[in-house]
């Protein structure tokens, strides 16, 4: 067994090995111009990682490929792009995810019920495995030797962007400019220097500090007054996307969403693609409040934070998929899914999304939700979600049977032996409590308290 498994690490390091030798051979080929190896960068035009461009520069001599990865944060990429290349940037390119992002990692969170900790719907968890899996692609098809990102050493995001570049590419060196030796800046005022000590934009508003993750699923925030676990959240300083509950129209309104096999395809009546759907859910949730969560919640690394997070169209969304799945499933299905909804979550907040786990798990959901289709109404109203009706071809309700008179299908007599056999375990017990003379079933049991009787 100890001779099988040493081939097998042997196995590996050759593999990765060639694998290395194959990306420090193309990336000769594509970097003649300068010479230099080529690091990707994530790059999200922020002061973290517009400071990191001439740090890598500086300190690894390396051309600098930024790669801005649109998941529907809403910024000016032209901007950012140029601001890129002014900054350092061999080159820089822009890839529209969102609809990616959406229909491949969104909607399987959603069919799952995926809920981190009872109340995060996962906004930052599920488009970070994505970005990863983006820049490998990037250094991929320019031969670059390193990826670099400009997560912090307390944050999540580190685990989940170098969870998936390990998953797809093993052999490429992994740049954490935070957590490396040869980073010496500890705040933001720090990095504004080194910005301006080399002539470089900087860009950054100084007018709000919260530290902030914003995609088509979700805005986070964190920092400030939220840092204080006693305060309550400066909402109506903080919020871009919901209006406060308490101003939001006192009728409200109601939305109807439609499903096929547990993926939204229709709101109001109106077929819509994955994009045009969340962005008409994100306003219609966002003007009555819906949405909003403040938790304090704990990171993979260990510790606990607390951030505020704006989901209004996802929250409309769960809300209604969960009434699909109350409608269309099984009793013993559900259950064992609310089961597997909280380890999906987990994996997903995790990073661990290009696993076996992960995909094994996605077949049951997706077994599950196979009869996922009809639709359910909602009424919104100052940040509540009502259920307002649902409907489906495949519903398990029947209305013969639910009803209180007695029909051909069920016999309220028929409830006799089925409490009979379903509580024998109970009376066997109770049997042997009382010829022993001891437990809750005896004549004068503690458990039992004297009523009054007048």
């Amino acid at each position: 067994m100890a001779k099988v498994t040493e081939k097998v690490a042997d196995k590996a390091k050759k593999t990765v090995s060639k694998a290395k030798t194959a990306v420090k051979s193309a990336a000769k080929k594509t970097a003649k111009k300068s010479g230099k190896d080529k690091v990707v960068l994530a790059y999200s035009g922020g002061l973290d990682t517009t400071v990191i461009i001439p740090w890598l520069k500086e300190n690894y001599d390396y051309d600098v490929i930024a790669v801005c990865i649109d998941v529907g944060q809403g910024d000016n990429w032209k901007a950012i792009k140029n601001r890129a290349l002014k900054t350092g940037a061999s080159a820089c390119y822009v890839v529209d995810a969102r609809q990616e992002y959406i229909e491949e990692y969104i909607w399987p969170a959603l069919k799952a019920n995926a809920i981190y900790e009872d109340e995060y719907l996962l906004g930052t968890s599920t488009a970070r495995p994505l970005i990863g899996k983006i820049l490998v692609e990037y250094a991929r098809q320019e031969g670059a030797v390193a990826i670099c990102h400009g997560a912090t050493g307390k944050g999540n995001d580190q685990v989940r962007f170098e969870l998936a570049i390990k998953a797809f590419a093993p052999d490429l060196k992994c740049i954490a400019a935070w957590r490396d030796d040869k980073w010496n800046m500890d705040s933001r005022e720090a990095e504004i220097k080194y910005l301006e000590d080399r002539g470089l934009e900087v860009p950054m508003k100084k007018d709000q500090s919260y530290s902030r993750d914003e995609n088509i699923w979700h805005l986070s925030h964190e920092g400030l007054e939220l840092e204080k676990t006693e305060n309550e959240p400066n909402y109506k300083h903080m919020l871009k996307n919901t209006i406060v509950p308490e101003e939001a129209p006192a009728n409200g309104e109601y939305v109807k969403i439609e499903f096929e096999k547990g993926i939204p395809v229709a709101v109001n009546g109106k077929k819509m693609d994955a994009l045009k759907l969340l962005t008409e859910l994100n306003k219609i949730g966002g003007r009555n409040g819906i949405g909003l969560v403040d938790i304090c919640e704990n990171r993979c690394v260990g510790m606990k934070s607390r951030g505020v997070y704006e989901t209004p169209g996802g929250a409309i969304l769960y809300a209604a998929h969960r009434m699909m799945n109350h409608l269309t499933l099984d009793r013993d299905t559900y259950h064992y899914k609310q089961q597997l909804s909280i380890k999906i979550g987990e994996l997903i907040y995790d990073g661990k999304v290009f696993t076996t786990l992960y995909d094994s798990l996605m077949a049951f959901v997706d077994k599950s939700e196979e009869t996922c289709t009809g639709w359910v109404k909602l009424k919104l109203i100052k940040g509540a979600i009502r259920g307002a009706g649902s409907g489906s071809k495949y519903s398990l309700y029947n209305e013969s049977i639910a009803s209180f008179t007695t029909g051909d299908l069920y016999n309220h007599k028929d409830a006799e032996g089925f409490i009979t056999l379903f509580g024998l375990p109970l009376r066997v017990r109770a049997m042997m409590e009382q010829s022993v003379g001891e437990g809750q079933a005896v004549l004068k049991s503690k458990k039992l308290k004297k009523r009054p009787t007048e």
